[in-house]
């Protein structure tokens, strides 16, 4: 039977919004496992923040190759390590992904959850900052903004509080500069995870042989529930940034920008909530100040979407 023009339309409008709602369903997932991870680290707040990053090193490393094999990556890892300029640019994204781990961990085992979300919250504007420095890109009077807002939350923070909010900067500046890396290497996910951890292996190895050897190690002084919460460290690492590289592929870049405060918004409720950490007027004032920078941020990229459609 012939296939009508209109019943192949149908069907490409059918694919793309199964394609969209995959995409989206995707994104979600890979949010909330990285917004609820203050809890996975917690159980693991008898081993110290170095020991735990080494396990995350190592045990990425193991899931990232499985991943990288079966889903057909392995020219795209060869690629990065033949290539001397895609492995300077990994090398470089590999120590600012182990700063920005052993800040996270060293945060949530310590009862800094609060401040660990507030620097999620201020990732994007960083980024922003770093894209108008380093890629010499022009922010809109909107993205200015958005920008003092966000300087003054964390002044205001500094100085009521009488310290300065290093782990939220810390974290933000840490991970903005780790997607800006990623960003001018336009490299896969999933093929230069695997070549990161790759280069920190030896170091992590060394660490945790030298621990276990010297009878300090948590492998070898812990029970099987806790050696089997490490081994896992490399599936809560490696699956959200799987699952997001799967879901960027299908939906728009807004739709992401929607969908990133879920994580550091689950961070927030489950440090208040779950941990009891304290939530001042300090607090309050300083992350309204972020959120109306978000707000902004995110209008900004509406508008210009919204304009460059009716200019079409």
């Amino acid at each position: 039977m012939p296939v009508y023009a209109g019943e192949k339309m149908n069907t490409a409008i059918l694919s793309d919004k199964r394609k969209s709602i995959a995409g989206t369903v995707y994104t979600v997932i890979s949010f909330a496992m990285w917004g609820v991870l203050p809890g996975y680290w917690k159980m693991l707040q008898s081993v110290p923040a170095d020991e735990i990053v080494c396990h995350r090193i190592i045990w990425t490393f193991v899931i990232s190759i499985v991943l990288v094999l079966f889903t057909g990556r392995r020219e795209a890892l060869l690629n990065i390590l033949k290539n001397r300029k895609f492995r300077v640019i990994v090398f470089f994204s590999s120590l600012t992904i182990v700063s920005n781990w052993l800040i996270y961990v060293y945060a949530v085992n310590t009862g800094h959850i609060v401040e660990a979300s507030l620097g999620y919250f201020i990732n994007p504007l960083v980024s922003i900052l770093l894209g108008m420095i380093v890629l010499r890109e022009r922010l809109t009077r909107i993205q200015i903004t958005a920008l003092i807002l966000a300087a003054c939350a964390v002044i205001y923070m500094a100085v009521d509080l009488g310290s300065f909010p290093w782990i939220a900067l810390s974290l933000a500046f840490t991970f903005g500069l780790y997607g800006l890396i990623k960003k001018m290497g336009d490299l896969d996910s999933i093929a230069s995870l695997g070549v990161e951890t790759l280069f920190l292996l030896p170091a992590a190895g060394y660490i945790i042989i030298f621990k276990e050897y010297s009878g300090t190690g948590a492998m070898g002084n812990s029970s099987l529930a806790l050696v089997l919460v490490l081994l896992g460290t490399g599936v809560v690492s490696a699956v959200p940034l799987f699952l997001f590289a799967q879901g960027a592929r299908m939906i728009p870049l807004s739709r992401i920008g929607f969908i990133q405060y879920i994580s550091p918004s689950i961070m927030l409720l489950i440090g208040v909530a779950v941990y009891g950490e304290n939530f001042s007027f300090t607090h309050t004032v300083s992350f309204s100040l972020i959120w109306c920078a978000l707000i902004l941020y995110t209008s900004s990229g509406l508008l210009k979407k919204g304009r460059a459609f009716y200019s079409e």
